[in-house]
């Protein structure tokens, strides 16, 4: 019998069918550790349906009773780290970064849709449904005027967080009128603006020279029952954060792309010499044409 060349490829479907059974699995799990975890209700080891075990202990380390593809076992070297990090005596922090090989995270403009390609977003709406709130800066609503949900993966939207300890985000941008998800609006003590709509909720917080105190943010979020916390964006807050000491993990997202000029993704204090630079534990994945930097920074490099 002769084949016509555009007959489709029934194994390569049946193939790409089985991987995304495998990743819907391995996704699903995640979600059930954060949640357990969460719960103070996790025992280590999921059951599914089928049988299929996965033990996983204090580290995020696991093993699996099922063979998994390499993308199902991949996400779940990637996620469970995060997701069973102990929040029982305070809030777990990490960050996120969409960078280009120069360190840039978007031109001088201000564009930056998009550094970083189509798995990297989708592993950034994989974070936002893992943590219970996400904060991004007033000059990322600005520019950008982000939506701030899950709409890429499977998922729960977070409590939407914008710190503009002045009051110059304009109460237009979606997160203030669209009520798909709750949002905070975080001003300094003295700043007044308009009435928001029913699912803005207004928090004032004491300022400092420097701004808001991460700290106070933390507090603040960690008081309304927030355990585990992304900050987004955009680079000077998440600088802020990290040079306060504030952040536990950093994914730092890095495309094969050079821009040359533009915003930095970190600015910290300068420092001399090399041994006050920071080396966090690190871990690399590959997103695509993408790579992960996934940062432990309450672990060196050195394992201490």
């Amino acid at each position: 019998m002769t084949e016509s060349a555009d007959a489709p490829d029934c194994h390569s479907a049946a193939s790409d069918a089985g991987q995304a059974a495998d990743l819907e699995r391995a996704w699903r799990w995640i979600r059930r550790v954060a949640e357990t975890v969460a719960a103070d209700r996790f025992s280590g080891e999921l059951i599914d349906a089928d049988g299929a075990r996965l033990t996983v202990d204090s580290e995020g380390g696991w093993s699996c009773s099922a063979t998994l593809t390499d993308g199902a076992a991949e996400l779940l070297s990637i996620w469970l780290p995060w997701c069973v990090a102990d929040i029982a005596t305070g809030p777990q922090v990490i960050a996120q970064l969409g960078q280009s090989l120069d360190g840039r995270i978007a031109t001088v403009s201000g564009a930056s849709h998009y550094v970083t390609g189509q798995p990297s977003l989708v592993h950034l709406h994989r974070l936002r449904a893992l943590v219970d709130a996400v904060v991004v800066g007033a000059g990322t609503v600005v520019a950008d005027d982000p939506q701030l949900t899950v709409r890429h993966v499977t998922g729960t939207h977070p409590l939407r967080v914008v710190l503009d300890p002045r009051g110059r985000v304009p109460a237009a941008r979606r997160v203030f009128r669209d009520p798909v998800a709750p949002t905070w609006h975080l001003l300094g003590r003295e700043t007044r603006v308009p009435p928001h709509a029913d699912h803005v909720h207004v928090e004032s917080l004491e300022m400092t020279a420097d701004g808001v105190d991460p700290a106070a943010v933390i507090e603040c979020l960690a008081r309304a029952g927030c355990r585990r916390i992304l900050i987004e964006g955009g680079g000077l807050t998440i600088s802020r954060f990290l040079q306060a000491g504030r952040l536990d993990r950093l994914h730092s997202v890095v495309a094969p792309m050079l821009i040359g000029s533009g915003r930095p993704a970190v600015t910290l204090a300068e420092i001399d010499t090399l041994d006050r630079a920071l080396r966090p534990r690190c871990r690399r994945f590959w997103l695509g044409e993408d790579v992960l930097f996934d940062l432990n920074l309450r672990r060196s490099a050195d394992g201490a």
